[in-house]
């Protein structure tokens, strides 16, 4: 008889404990969230002028092993990458988009792949 009244007592607790645990869960910040599952994420100032900019680093940084995902603000020329910490260093990104033909913060664009540019793409443009 007292196993009969003890069962939903102990059902009880554990729907409680389980209860609490995702509500804990819930509130861990997004930065601790990152940082267990083995991601990061760099930004970097850029010399992307324009959309064409914004697709074509974002494409290039697909490419990329250990990315996640790539998304340049274009009017402060801000590039944010999410990517594997275990696969890939902020210093290779940058070199990656340096490769694409821009400016990676102190790293100059590669004058090769700068040259194959658009016009519209080009540093001395304006922003349009």
């Amino acid at each position: 008889m007292k196993s009969l009244l003890a069962l939903p007592f102990f059902a009880l607790l554990s729907l409680t404990s389980t209860a609490q645990t995702q509500t804990q869960a819930q509130t861990v910040p997004a930065a601790v969230q990152a940082a267990t599952n083995g991601t990061a994420t760099a930004q970097f100032k850029t010399s992307a002028v324009c959309d064409m900019c914004k697709a074509r680093i974002e494409k290039s940084l697909a490419y990329e092993k250990g990315v996640q995902s790539a998304v340049l603000d274009v009017p402060t020329k801000v590039l944010t990458v999410t990517y594997k910490a275990d696969k890939t260093t902020p210093a290779a990104l940058r070199t990656a988009v340096q490769k694409t033909g821009y400016d990676a913060d102190e790293l100059t664009a590669d004058a090769r792949a700068y040259n194959r540019l658009p016009d519209c793409c080009k540093k001395t443009n304006p922003t349009h």
